[in-house]
């Protein structure tokens, strides 16, 4: 082979002699036809690297569609890149657009403008970005001073962005550019917009859009859209509250920190998450519920959630029986198996419905009820041989993966029933392009929390975090509409104490990890954070829950 050619092995396996100094967007146009979607971006060494990559020595290449997790962030960024300059070029600096938070397979964003933002615009709108990816025009990754970055940020009245680069130490800043428009964004960036054909725009009326794309979920195909409005209203009346206290961006925290103000700020959020508890059981006592039933993803705080329920509630005089789900596993034996053979305890059917409604409603009739525990170590049920009975004033309190879901539950007066979905929504934006995802978050309290309690691992967290999701999305997102309450669980403040806690474990990752990109992304995301003590954070705050000293571990 001659000095001047190489070898590039591609995902597959195959083998390909080039030139040195070819660039991988160069070789994804030869790759593309063995992939069922446009090729957005590229890994090397577990490492997601931009597409003008040149090739210098024998190299072994991942090209990424939005089908895998890391193609799935560079898609999301580009179109949001895409979608920000079209709103620009359509209708000449009119409006701005907000992009709010994750929603339903895609994003919910705000159209900002004196003029209402009709349906006519919306498809205006989408028209323009499917030109603008039709022409595949070329997205610049430039190297910029961070006073000139700063200066053009204020220039163009977005505040929260300066201040963003300011609170970072580089004095060389990375923007992307996009026709005449400049922005950042912590993911890479598409090569040219050629590649971000599959999406799609529902406009929602009010100046709503969101902005639907395919993921690893949906299996190459843009999802159709869910409207979620509870979650809607939910995230909405988080963020006018953290508007109240002047604590809309990053930037305004990272302020409250440098300020010595912080600890203000703790107490305020955890009194207005007190708040929310007790407007809860007021709305439970006030609908006569005997049952207040359970659901959330992963590291929602349901534990520290539950507790405080009970707390409040035997504050005002009822008695309290807190039930698990999961000691109503059917005996192993009699368990039901996925298709590859192995026991699934997800599905609804791993539960002994008929004993547990059964026990439900002898408890409501007054009945002696011996409840039971689950072995897991032997695969059956144990019993104590002590029944127990519950006074008129007792409300049952239960937890567990199908609590929102009424087929749990059959055979329960649903007047009885108050349903709560839990789940750490964060109002906080970096800033109006740039959200937090709740995802990202629940996985860095679980990050904490499973090394803490169990010394897991973190590679093998993150490397089994999809898995859990992929239940939480077949479970629990499908009965949200239905449920009595939705409680936002996250802190606005909570970041810059995980921080402390996760930035090191997240450097722990080695590079030759399946993980490595992602830890890597997540300590990206936390880069503008000013951290927090958590000496600050009350003992029966949630967040607790994942950092250890909880004043509610050994309360029953």
């Amino acid at each position: 082979m001659a000095n001047n050619r190489t070898t590039v092995i591609f995902q597959n396996g195959e083998e390909l002699e080039i030139e040195k100094g070819t660039t991988l967007y160069e070789l994804s146009k030869i790759y593309q036809p063995k992939m069922k979607l446009s090729i957005v971006g590229a890994e090397i060494n577990n490492e997601v690297v931009p597409l003008d990559t040149q090739i210098n020595r024998s190299t072994k290449v991942t090209f990424l569609d939005s089908n895998t997790f890391n193609g799935y962030k560079i898609n999301k960024v580009g179109l949001e890149f895409v979608t920000e300059t079209a709103l620009k070029e359509e209708f000449n600096g009119e409006y701005e657009v907000t992009f709010d938070h994750s929603i339903a397979n895609g994003i919910h964003m705000t159209i900002i403008g004196e003029k209402k933002f009709n349906l006519s615009d919306a498809k205006k709108l989408k028209a323009k970005m499917n030109e603008i990816i039709e022409a595949d025009e070329r997205i610049y990754s430039l190297n910029v001073e961070k006073k000139e970055a700063i200066a053009y940020y204020n220039k163009v009245k977005a505040s929260e962005k300066a201040n963003n680069i300011h609170n970072v130490t580089n004095n060389i800043v990375s923007i992307y550019k996009l026709k005449n428009s400049l922005n950042y964004f912590y993911a890479e960036m598409p090569y040219s917009t050629g590649c971000l054909t599959s999406y799609d725009l529902v406009f929602l009326g009010d100046n709503k859009l969101v902005l639907l794309f395919p993921s690893p979920k949906t299996k190459y195909k843009v999802p159709e859209y869910i409207h979620y409005q509870n979650v809607i209203k939910c995230f909405e009346e988080s963020k006018k509250w953290i508007e109240s206290i002047e604590a809309k961006y990053l930037s305004d925290v990272n302020k409250y920190v440098s300020d010595c103000k912080i600890d203000n700020i703790i107490r305020i959020t955890e009194t207005h998450f007190n708040n929310e508890i007790s407007d809860l059981v007021s709305d439970v006592i006030k609908k006569k519920a005997r049952f207040v039933l359970f659901a959330g993803p992963s590291s929602s705080g349901k534990t520290t959630t539950t507790k405080k329920i009970a707390l409040q509630l035997r504050s005002r005089g009822y008695e309290v029986l807190v039930i698990s789900v999961d000691n109503y596993f059917k005996n192993l034996v009699d368990s039901p198996k996925d298709e590859n053979g192995n026991y699934d305890f997800e599905c609804l059917e791993a539960l002994d419905l008929k004993l547990l409604n059964k026990q439900l409603k002898d408890l409501i009739a007054g009945k002696k009820v011996d409840l039971p525990t689950y072995n897991f170590i032997t695969g059956e049920k144990e019993y104590k041989g002590d029944p127990i009975k519950i006074e008129d004033n007792t409300i049952i309190l239960m937890e567990g993966l199908h609590c929102i879901n009424d087929e749990m539950t059959p055979d329960l007066d649903p007047s009885l029933k108050y349903k709560v979905y839990l789940s750490p929504f964060m109002p906080l934006n970096i800033d109006r392009h740039n959200y937090i995802s709740t995802t990202d978050l629940r996985l860095m309290r679980r990050i904490v929390r499973d090394n803490r309690t169990r010394a897991t691992d973190v590679g093998a967290t993150i490397a089994y975090w999809n898995k859990v999701r992929d239940g939480e999305e077949k479970y629990i997102f499908p009965f949200i509409n239905n449920v009595d309450k939705i409680l936002n669980t996250s802190l606005v403040y909570e970041i810059g104490v995980l921080k402390v806690f996760v930035e090191p474990l997240l450097y722990s990752v080695k590079s030759n990890s399946p993980s490595y990109n992602e830890s890597r992304r997540l300590i990206n995301s936390m880069r503008n954070f000013f951290t927090i003590p958590s000496d600050y954070v009350p003992e029966d705050s949630i967040l607790r829950e994942f950092i250890g000293k909880s004043s509610f571990e050994n309360y029953e």
